[in-house]
């Protein structure tokens, strides 16, 4: 069974987890499991309380397919957490890691975007707000996610395409996903 960690931190943004959280368990037989830098007690971005009691150590022993880290205020704070000994571990490990709106920040702390084609909230968001990013040339001006070697990046409101991409990474078939996507879309016709 293919394996989703989602890294979450106080004021995670509902939004952005909830396609995968929502789906690709009970409909795809994906296994999904939360995960936090501090375990506990915290709020979302919308005021939904939950308890993570699943550290990052955890879900390295766990062995994820894909991290997907989601993004939230958080992130463009002086409290971010450091993952940076995370990210690089899972990746060499062979996950395929994700973030997602302020979430790409912590990819892009770690460099894994400095030598891959990625995308986020904006170009200026990432120069601002993540110390030592240098993948600048590679950035792409994309609505949605964006997909380059085992790592992927999504702006804020590209949940629909961040979860694809998840699902194509743990190997559902491109009918599935194909279908997936039309469902969702289908209120915009």
């Amino acid at each position: 069974m293919a394996r989703v960690g989602l890294i979450l931190t106080p004021g995670f943004a509902d939004w952005e987890y909830a396609f995968i959280a929502g789906t690709a368990s009970p409909f795809y037989g994906i296994d999904v499991r939360f995960f936090a830098p501090a375990t506990g007690e915290f709020r979302s971005q919308g005021g939904l309380v939950v308890t993570v009691d699943s550290s990052l150590q955890e879900c390295l022993n766990w062995k994820p397919d894909v991290v997907v880290v989601i993004g939230g205020v958080i992130w463009e704070s002086a409290e971010a957490p450091d993952i940076r000994d995370f990210l690089h571990t899972s990746h060499s490990s062979g996950a395929t890691i994700a973030g997602i709106c302020g979430g790409t920040l912590a990819l892009a702390r770690t460099g894994l975007l400095d030598t891959v084609p990625h995308t986020s909230n904006s170009a200026e968001f990432l120069k601002q707000n993540a110390v030592g990013y240098e993948g600048g040339t590679l950035y792409r001006n994309s609505p949605v996610a964006v997909v380059a070697d085992r790592i992927i990046t999504a702006p804020g409101p590209a949940p629909v395409s961040l979860t694809c991409a998840v699902f194509k990474c743990v190997g559902l078939s491109t009918e599935v996903i194909s279908q997936f996507r039309s469902m969702l879309a289908a209120e915009h016709r």
